[in-house]
């Protein structure tokens, strides 16, 4: 019985997020707090009081998510008595949460990996001037429709597919222009329907080509230690342990696309049978299970999910 803990990306913010954990567990509430200190910002507030709009700044929602998985982590850490290393053999993380994941497994520390997330959160959105750059989800239709509805969207412009999330469900990023074009296109390669996602910039495509350069000096000056457990990148959906390798994996991933399909599939095919999600939604519970069927699946967000998980752990 092997067991993945996967960590989510952007989009599984609300307001309140965390507030829960910091009540019930001293641990947890140390995590807020280091990570508000590694950021001279009391992000802990806009978690708790909103406004949501605030929250959902790019900046703002990458370290805060992290912050909510982390606690988790910590509560069962520390609280609870489970070690990654004991339960887990992989963690993964889609986008963001792949910092998450390694926070978690111990090659970044927590107030590294806030101050990596609050600089890419930051360095994404200068990317792109607001307005010029956009992402729609493809419902219905997987990874090679989504290619050549990419294709025939470009013209000339960037359209690339920014994540492959499921079987039916792939999203594509670039030039406002070309992702306005996705729907009409689509229809003739079977999609179902085109959503536009609301974002404030083109995520996972080569127009974050001066986010990638940020990370790359960021990361340079950042101790990455071997993680206990490998952690599954986004950029190859596959296991890797070696810091260097990590490095260079996570610059990738700023324009590179997020295999979270093949990821969860690579789990699958490595003896996973459980995955939990650890922070705030169910987000990637619920994919887990569209993605690979014969996959228990579970979200540890909350004090009571906690307890639920807690047979299952020991």
């Amino acid at each position: 019985m092997a067991r993945a803990f996967v960590f989510p990306g952007q989009g599984s913010q609300a307001v309140g997020m965390g507030k829960e954990l910091a009540d019930a567990f001293p641990a947890a509430r140390e995590v807020f707090a280091e990570v508000d200190d590694a950021l001279g910002q009391k992000l802990s507030a806009i978690m708790w009081e909103g406004p949501a709009d605030t929250l959902t700044l790019t900046e703002n929602a990458q370290p805060a998510l992290m912050a909510v998985s982390m606690a988790v982590m910590r509560v069962l850490e520390r609280e609870k008595g489970i070690k990654l290393a004991d339960v887990a053999k992989f963690v993964a993380g889609h986008s963001l949460g792949e910092y998450s994941a390694l926070a978690a497994a111990g090659a970044f520390s927590l107030a590294d990996t806030a101050r990596l997330l609050k600089l890419r959160g930051k360095a994404m959105q200068a990317a792109v001037p607001v307005g010029q750059g956009a992402m729609v989800a493809l419902l219905g239709v997987g990874v090679d429709a989504a290619e050549k509805v990419a294709a025939e969207a470009a013209q000339g412009d960037v359209c690339q597919i920014a994540n492959d999330n499921e079987p039916t469900q792939v999203v594509l990023s670039g030039a406002k222009a070309a992702i306005d074009r996705v729907a009409e296109i689509g229809k003739a390669h079977g999609v179902r329907r085109a959503v536009p996602l609301p974002v404030s910039a083109p995520f996972h495509c080569a127009l974050m080509q001066p986010a990638a350069e940020a990370m790359a000096d960021a990361l340079s000056k950042v101790t990455i230690n071997p993680p206990v457990v490998p952690v599954v990148a986004n950029v190859v959906a596959s296991a890797v342990s070696d810091p260097n390798e990590i490095r260079r994996l996570l610059v990738e991933q700023v324009t590179g696309t997020v295999r979270w399909r093949e990821c969860v599939g690579y789990l699958a095919q490595n003896g996973v049978t459980e995955v939990f999600e650890i922070g705030s939604g169910k987000v990637l519970a619920g994919l887990a299970k569209r993605i690979e069927k014969s996959l228990e699946a579970a979200s540890i967000g909350t004090p009571a999910d906690i307890d639920a998980a807690l047979p299952k752990l020991a």
